[in-house]
């Protein structure tokens, strides 16, 4: 990256504790990798900041962003800040000149919605270290609220006869009180973090869950659980109730994903990378060392191997002989089709 160019920017609003330390950021448009104009503007704010960080702005200062985005043409970053320049509570901006870890929460939560804002995909961005850097917060219909403050923060609701409550106790807040991607359908908001990617025509139903750093490609039906660091690809089905373990579960080195045309059964799940059309018939859980007989299609027993070593192969059925209790693989024809209907119209 060259002298004049720049990571990601935002301008955000920031929430403050009773200490005045910053514990949340909304970022309404970040920007990744944003033009060499206002690029340059931008870096007129950073001069005695080296590296990552961000700047506490006043509102005059706002303003006149505003008009410097205007005069480069940049109408969106414009209004965004013309707006930003009304608000109360506290102003910043964020920048990050490298893709280094995130070393401050408004670092990370700009992190945070670049992912959610399809901006980069899972694992495109450094989070390493991102749990010790978040707080644990209480999110609450007033918005984010310190750990410690919320005791005093309930006691003044009741005071004043204002309702108060806590939805969460997390690091995470839900990604729909941030960003609403185009495109999608969510039954239960509350079960989306924040950095979730959820790719244009995916429908996650209530039982649904995906995880910060995780997500979908494209068009997917999602009724089982995505964890941190799992991406789904296009026109796969997660079935009710089933899972899919943690990228890098128990200490592995393998990234766990789900290929396209896919499809996992309800309350089944797996703990390798899961190749193109392959499909886990309900009830069945396959670990990255589960042991499994790989047939033809004649039922002939070509080799017995774990799961992750076979787990580039498409194309297969993983199932569980009835009679034997063996876990069994078998190529496939059937293909996964979602329906087109259901997808088209979020």
């Amino acid at each position: 990256m060259s002298g004049n160019e720049i990571h990601s920017y935002a301008l955000g609003i920031a929430t403050q504790n009773s200490n005045d330390e910053i514990i949340e950021v909304f970022y309404p448009q970040p920007l990744l990798t944003p033009s060499k104009d206002l690029t340059s503007v931008i870096l007129e704010l950073f001069v005695e900041v080296s590296g990552n960080g961000y700047v506490d702005l006043s509102a005059d200062t706002v303003k006149y962003l505003s008009n410097s985005f205007m005069e480069i043409g940049d109408k969106a970053q414009s209004e965004i800040a013309a707006s930003l320049a009304t608000s109360k509570k506290t102003l910043i901006c964020t920048l990050l000149r490298d893709n280094s870890a995130p070393n401050s929460i408004p670092e990370a939560f700009l992190k945070l919605h670049l992912l959610s804002h399809r901006f980069a995909l899972p694992h495109q961005l450094n989070l390493d270290g991102l749990f010790g850097v978040l707080k644990n917060l209480a999110w609450t219909n007033h918005g984010a609220v310190d750990l410690n403050d919320l005791p005093k923060r309930q006691l003044e609701a009741r005071i004043n006869g204002e309702p108060f409550d806590v939805h969460s106790v997390d690091k995470f807040p839900k990604m729909t009180s941030y960003v609403v991607p185009t495109g999608v359908r969510i039954a239960n908001t509350a079960r989306i973090r924040l950095g979730a990617y959820i790719g244009e025509g995916t429908t996650v139903m209530h039982e649904g869950f995906v995880n910060f750093n995780a997500g979908t490609k494209g068009t997917a039906m999602i009724e089982g659980r995505i964890s941190a660091g799992v991406v789904v690809g296009e026109n796969s089905d997660l079935g009710g109730g089933c899972s899919t373990m943690g990228t890098l579960s128990g200490g592995g080195t393998e990234i766990i994903s789900v290929g396209k045309n896919c499809l996992i059964g309800a309350n089944a799940g797996i703990g390798f990378p899961l190749a193109d059309g392959c499909i886990v018939e309900a009830g069945l859980y396959v670990t990255a060392g589960t042991k499994v007989n790989l047939l033809d299609q004649n039922g002939a027993l070509i080799k017995t191997a774990k799961a992750r070593e076979i787990c580039d192969m498409k194309n297969l059925l993983f199932r569980r002989n009835s009679l034997s209790g063996i876990v069994e693989c078998v190529p496939t024809k059937n293909s996964i089709s979602l329906n087109e209907e259901l997808h088209a119209h979020n």
